[in-house]
């Protein structure tokens, strides 16, 4: 009963039992709302895993390359007598310049009450039943995403917003910055700045270097604070972000560890934590972080523009 009582608190439930004498015992498990089981279509996209409800997917699609058509500086498809335009998942999720495969293109067809899109994606992985993971809602609302999940194997998924995602695609069709998808089989390779995000909870880890990817850079994780200082001595990194409170080695010892190293003291490090008070501050930055930003004000932009701050952009 241990581990069930550890799995439901996890999930922010209430195990309780209660005993009538010579009558038997009752277990009562309570579980929140917003835990439930849905049907997806996992895809891949840039080498990282997203999910599709599919209640939300009206269609999936193989298409040729040669069946890309362009009207008015914009790509589309045409089934059932219908154009359906075309955006990459990979400029939506990565901001990264959108790429045809050499095969067919694979295409999740999406709509809501406006529009109807073709979004290109890299590879089909299938259906699966997840479970919900609820995103701490003190990260805020994320871009595009609603929830996490994981597969049978431990890999973390995003699953999507859909109705968020379409917003996306019509803000960039608004602003004129879709791109279009296209091959490029000679596109030089750039080198990417790397940077360790070390804490110990996966959903802000997950949430941390989904961000980071998006905004270019080459992002590693650690799991506490012992497996960061680890890390930090076999790579190079541009940047460490490491939160407070880990198990093994908590995020000051890690910045102190850092910043009296000859070979590592000139990597800056930030700390992103749930602690907000002054002396809280003071603290990290005593112990030599570069910088502190705090979970409760975290949102894609302020991790942006602080990473920024002390790397530049890509």
């Amino acid at each position: 009963m241990d581990v069930v009582q550890d799995v439901v608190r996890e999930v922010r439930g209430v195990l309780s039992a209660s005993t009538n004498f010579g009558k038997g015992t009752k277990i009562h498990m309570q579980l929140p709302l917003t835990l439930s089981v849905i049907r997806a279509l996992l895809i891949e996209v840039s080498d990282e895993y997203y999910a599709v409800p599919l209640v939300r997917v009206d269609r999936i699609l193989r298409v040729p390359k040669d069946q890309i058509e362009a009207l008015e500086d914009r790509q589309y498809i045409t089934f059932d007598n219908q154009h359906i335009g075309l955006v990459s998942a990979s400029q939506i999720f990565t901001d990264k310049q959108a790429q045809i495969p050499r095969e067919d293109l694979c295409i999740v067809v999406v709509s809501d009450r406006h529009a109807r899109y073709g979004v290109v994606v890299d590879r089909f992985l299938g259906e699966r039943e997840l479970a919900v993971r609820v995103l701490d809602p003190r990260l805020g609302k994320i871009k595009d995403i609603s929830a996490a999940a994981f597969m049978d194997d431990g890999t973390p998924v995003l699953i999507i917003d859909v109705d968020d995602m379409v917003r996306s695609i019509d803000k960039l069709i608004t602003g004129a910055q879709l791109h279009k998808v296209q091959y490029d089989g000679a596109s030089a390779h750039v080198k990417k700045q790397k940077i360790l995000v070390v804490d110990d909870s996966i959903t802000v880890r997950e949430v941390e270097r989904k961000l980071l990817q998006a905004s270019g850079y080459d992002v590693d994780v650690a799991v506490d604070g012992m497996d960061g200082w680890n890390a930090v001595r076999s790579n190079s990194y541009a940047l460490v972000i490491t939160d407070v409170d880990m198990p093994r080695m908590d995020g000051i010892e890690l910045v102190r560890l850092i910043k009296q190293d000859h070979s590592l003291k000139k990597v800056p490090v930030m700390i992103v934590s749930y602690k907000d008070r002054d002396e809280d501050r003071r603290r990290g930055l005593d112990a030599g972080a570069d910088y502190y930003l705090t979970k409760g004000s975290f949102h894609d932009d302020s991790l942006r523009e602080a990473v920024i701050d002390l790397i530049g952009s890509t």
